[in-house]
C-alpha cells in the first residue's frame, strides 16, 4: 500500500498532497521545537536551526543542509535525535536523510505550507544518491601547500598522479606512516585537485572508522542496499586510517567487496594507514593483497632541513604580526621532530602566548611556552655532556674544568658548563656543585646569575652560551 500521506509519494490529488504537506511541516515545527529544547539554543542555533524540510516518502524524512560539512556534523551527532522525533511525529519513520543543497535557506517554522511546497519542489531534483554524506574535503588542505622533502617526495607524486585525469598505472593508491606527517592532508589535496578537473565528480573521503560505524547502522537498519550504492556510485573513494578495522570481520567483508567494485569499475580509491599493508595485524588476507596491489608509498618522519621548510611555510601563512627569530625556528626544527603536526602546534602555540601577553618571541620564552612538550622529548642530557661540549669548546682539559684554579680563562667556563647544566637538565643545585669539583650550592648560584648579567652586557658571552646550547640541542 503507498504512503498517500508522503510528500513525495502518489496522492489522491492536489487537495490531498496540499492536506499532506500542510502535515508534514507542523511535524517538522514539532521536531524543531523539540530539538531546540533537548539540544539547547547554542546547539540548536549552530547546527540544526539552519537544516530545511525537502519532503517525505515511504519511512524516511529527507532534510536539506546548506554545506557538507553542516550535513556532516548534522549526520554524526544529531542523526538519533532527529530518527526519533521524526519517529513520534510521523510513525513509521526510520531514515532522516540529510543533503547537501548550496545556496538554500532553512525552511521557517512559521513557513506557510504554500513556501514549503516551492521549497520541497525545487529541492525535489536532488537525487537519492546525494542523500549519501561522508566527511567532506576541507579546501585548506592543497597540494600547494603542502611541503616537499626525501622523506614525502614519493607520496607526493603519487597523490599528483591519482588526482590527475586520465589513466593511472595504479589502483589503489596506499599511503602509510606514523601520525601527524601529512597523509591526511594528501588525501584533501588529492579530492581537491580532483573535484577542480571534474566539478561534477562523486568524491567520497571517510575515517575507516566511520566507514565501519555506517556500516553496523545499515545492518542494523537493513538498509545495506543503500549503503553498497551510496559508496560504489562514487568517482573517488578515499578511506583513511585503514588500521581500524582490524578483527572487525563483517566490516572487512563490506570493505573488500567495496574495494573490489571500486576497483573493478574504473573508479579511484585511495587508502590510508599507520604502516605498510605487511605489517597490518587482524585484517584479512586478501585485503592485504588487494591494497598491495597497487603503489604502496611510505611517508617517513620529516628530516631537519624538511622540518625548517614547514615551519617558515607556517610562519608565512600566519595573520599575527609576530616576528619569530631564525634561532626560535631552528630550535624547534631540532627539538620537535616526531610529525609535523607536533611541530606546526608547537610554533602556533608560541606565537599565540606571545601576542595574548604582548612579548617578544626569544629562544628563552619559547622554552619557558613549551616546558611540558620539550621535557617530552627532551634527550636526557647529562652534565658529562655539558661538560664535556664546554671543556672542548673553550679548549681545555676536563680536568682543568673540574679543578680549584680561579684564573678566569678556567673560572669562566667553569661558570658557563654550571649555567648550562642548571638551564639544561632537571639536576638540583647541590647536585651540579658535587659534578663541579665539590663545589657548594651557592658558588653554583653565583655562576648562574654571573652569566645570566654577562650575557645581557657582554656579546661574546652570550653568543658562546646561545652556540654551545645549539650544540647540546643538537
Amino acid at each position: 500500500m503507498s504512503d498517500a500521506g508522503a510528500v513525495g509519494g502518489p496522492v489522491a490529488g492536489a487537495a490531498g498532497a496540499g492536506a499532506a504537506e500542510d502535515n508534514l511541516v507542523r511535524s517538522w515545527g514539532r521536531v524543531r521545537a523539540a530539538l531546540r529544547v533537548e539540544s539547547g539554543e547554542r546547539n540548536f542555533d549552530t547546527w540544526l536551526a539552519p537544516l530545511a524540510l525537502l519532503g517525505a516518502d515511504g519511512d524516511q524524512v529527507r532534510l536539506a543542509a546548506p554545506t557538507a560539512f553542516l550535513a556532516d556534523w548534522v549526520a554524526s551527532h544529531f542523526a538519533d535525535k532527529l530518527r526519533q522525533h521524526w519517529a513520534a511525529q510521523r510513525p513509521g519513520t526510520r531514515h532522516v536523510a540529510v543533503a547537501v543543497q548550496a545556496g538554500m535557506t532553512a525552511t521557517p517554522v512559521a513557513a506557510t505550507p504554500a513556501a514549503v511546497r516551492a521549497a520541497i519542489a525545487t529541492a525535489a531534483a536532488i537525487s537519492p544518491a546525494a542523500m549519501a554524506i561522508s566527511l567532506p574535503v576541507e579546501s585548506r588542505y592543497s597540494f600547494d601547500n603542502f611541503i616537499v622533502g626525501k622523506s614525502n617526495e614519493l607520496a607526493y607524486n603519487a597523490a599528483q598522479a591519482v588526482a590527475e585525469p586520465g589513466p593511472v598505472g595504479f589502483n589503489p593508491l596506499f599511503l602509510h606512516g606514523t601520525t601527524g606527517l601529512g597523509k591526511t592532508h594528501l588525501m584533501h589535496a588529492i579530492g581537491n585537485a580532483f573535484l577542480a578537473e571534474k566539478p561534477d565528480a562523486k568524491v567520497a573521503y571517510m575515517s575507516a572508522e566511520k566507514f565501519m560505524v555506517e556500516f553496523l547502522a545499515a545492518l542494523r537498519a537493513k538498509d545495506t542496499i543503500a549503503f553498497k550504492q551510496r559508496l560504489r556510485s562514487v568517482d573517488l573513494l578515499m578511506i583513511d586510517d585503514v588500521q581500524f578495522i582490524a578483527g572487525k570481520e563483517s566490516t572487512q567483508e563490506e570493505f573488500f567487496h567495496t574495494m573490489n567494485e571500486i576497483i573493478s569499475a574504473g573508479k579511484r580509491l585511495v587508502i590510508t594507514a599507520d604502516r605498510s599493508p605487511q605489517n597490518l595485524e587482524g585484517i584479512q588476507e586478501r585485503i592485504l593483497s588487494r591494497m598491495a596491489w597497487g603503489l604502496v608509498a611510505d611517508i617517513n618522519a620529516a628530516d631537519y632541513e624538511l622540518r625548517l621548510n614547514i615551519l617558515h611555510a607556517k610562519l608565512a601563512g600566519m595573520s599575527q604580526n609576530v616576528v619569530v627569530p631564525a634561532e626560535v625556528i631552528e630550535f624547534l626544527a631540532r627539538k620537535i621532530t616526531a610529525n609535523v603536526r607536533e611541530l606546526e602546534g608547537a610554533l602556533n602555540r608560541v606565537v599565540a602566548y606571545a601576542a595574548l601577553v604582548n612579548q617578544p618571541v626569544t629562544l628563552e620564552f619559547t622554552r619557558e611556552t613549551l616546558a611540558d612538550l620539550l621535557r617530552a622529548h627532551e634527550k636526557k642530557l647529562t652534565i658529562d655532556e655539558i661538560q664535556r661540549k664546554v671543556a672542548e669548546y673553550y679548549h681545555l682539559k676536563m680536568t682543568d674544568l673540574l679543578s680549584a684554579r680561579r684564573a678566569r680563562e678556567v673560572a669562566r667556563p667553569r661558570q658557563v658548563a654550571m649555567y648550562l647544566a642548571k638551564r639544561l637538565t632537571p639536576r638540583s643545585l647541590p647536585e651540579i656543585g658535587r659534578r663541579f669539583g665539590g663545589r657548594d650550592h651557592t658558588t653554583v648560584m653565583h655562576a648562574v646569575k654571573r652569566i645570566e648579567e654577562l650575557r645581557v652586557a657582554d656579546r661574546e658571552i652570550d653568543a658562546d652560551v646561545a652556540h654551545l646550547t645549539r650544540l647540546l640541542d643538537a
